[in-house]
């Protein structure tokens, strides 16, 4: 395969920096990638007083909202996955994740009864979805709706698509903890994308491993991203939406691979939930999904390996499956 140059670039948008690798000098495709992210950031954010989401947050036991095709639908996906029986993810856990704050200068843990006071307005099955009107009605004055958990894969695949529709058809793109292949790499002797697999705790660029890729989404979500010490316990913030406290098992981290950067981000929270032994049972059913399990005893462990390969750097870490 002829070497062709590489051309990267990196922006902060949505609070990390997006990297971009483009093996085509195309500098108007650089301008309007960025730009499109900034749009559905400006769309989708809860983190500033308006965004089409805040609509529908502000109008939380007024009316309902109507709202643009694209993200009616998206809610619409991250409600059917909020009411799979025993989920973990849910989309109307906003008012617990402010009232934690973990990632956002949030250090001490809610009383009791806060917690309690909030979980009635975290029920995925109270929101009103109006497929007529692509309308989104939140039935509870204090309800609101986070799709923080989804909207990095949904960009991941907005931009994908993009790159497609202007003939790009090999490139990678990171959305920080989102990274989305398109084809493989163009340039030098490697046929797969390399992508880090984060140690937990470790400084930023310190790898378990390396996944080996191609065209595939690779997802991790983990507890070592946003956390605080309270009392020598660690609170992370990856919520329980039946307890409204963090989750507590055996695992680091969860990291899908999968054709679309959505499905990550569904399936690290799903089987975040689940643990390793109920998560490598229930992707039997999806083997277009795959996943790699971080236990807290220091083991790796696949639930398949068909779409990736690994290769561990750290030795203080045992492949188990």
């Amino acid at each position: 395969m002829p070497t062709t140059n590489a051309y990267t670039y990196t922006r902060v948008l949505m609070g990390s920096p997006i990297f971009l690798k483009l093996f085509v000098d195309n500098p108007p495709l650089v301008e309007e990638v960025y730009a499109r992210i900034g749009e559905l950031e400006d769309q989708l954010t809860v983190n500033r007083a308006h965004s089409e989401v805040m609509d529908i947050n502000h109008a939380a036991g007024k009316h309902p909202v109507s709202v643009s095709p694209a993200l009616f639908q998206l809610i619409k996906r991250a409600t059917e996955v909020s009411l799979l029986a025993g989920s973990c993810f849910n989309l109307t856990i906003g008012p617990l994740v402010k009232r934690w704050k973990i990632g956002f200068q949030g250090h001490t843990v809610p009383p009791q009864e806060a917690i309690d006071a909030l979980l009635p307005l975290t029920d995925p099955h109270q929101l009103v979805l109006d497929a007529s009107n692509h309308s989104v009605f939140l039935p509870h004055a204090g309800m609101e709706i986070d799709l923080g958990a989804i909207a990095k894969g949904y960009i991941a695949d907005v931009i994908k698509n993009l790159l497609y529709q202007r003939g790009v058809y090999h490139a990678i793109i990171n959305l920080g903890g989102n990274v989305q292949t398109l084809g493989r790499p163009q340039n030098g002797p490697n046929q797969q994308w390399a992508v880090g697999l984060q140690k937990p705790f470790g400084d930023n660029g310190e790898l378990i491993g390396i996944i080996h890729v191609v065209n595939k989404s690779v997802v991790t979500s983990g507890i070592y991203e946003r956390y605080f010490v309270a009392d020598d316990k660690l609170y992370h913030h990856i919520l329980h939406p039946r307890t409204g406290y963090p989750l507590d098992n055996e695992l680091f981290s969860v990291t899908i691979i999968s054709d679309a950067s959505i499905d990550g981000d569904i399936y690290t929270t799903l089987l975040y939930g689940m643990g390793v032994e109920k998560g490598r049972e229930y992707l039997q059913a999806y083997p277009h999904i795959e996943a790699i399990f971080v236990t807290r005893d220091n083991k790796v462990i696949f639930s398949s390996d068909k779409q990736f390969t690994f290769t561990l750097l750290d030795n203080s870490y045992q492949l188990a499956g």
